[in-house]
């Protein structure tokens, strides 16, 4: 798990128990549900793309790979040869 999925979730632990103590501590109304429900509707969508943005595993190269050749050395530091490797 990458840093910015355990950020993003503890994000999400933290946004609602927020919301439980905001909602546990208030006396309760009979009227419609306003603008918060909008709110809250608008947080919680963010957390969901942001942690799914944060479980992307492909890395900073936007999905682009980038080969070269690296060169190959015995243990007694002498040329063997080349290798081809790919960065993602």
């Amino acid at each position: 798990m990458s840093i910015k999925t355990k950020i993003a979730a503890f994000a999400l632990v933290a946004l609602t128990a927020t919301g439980t103590i905001a909602s546990s501590t208030q006396q309760a109304q009979a009227k419609g549900p306003g603008i918060g429900l909008g709110i809250a509707a608008g947080v919680i969508g963010a957390a969901v793309v942001g942690s799914a943005i944060a479980a992307n595993e492909t890395g900073y190269g936007y999905g682009y790979r980038r080969c070269g050749w690296v060169r190959q050395y015995d243990g007694y530091g002498n040329y063997v040869g080349r290798v081809r490797t790919c960065n993602y």
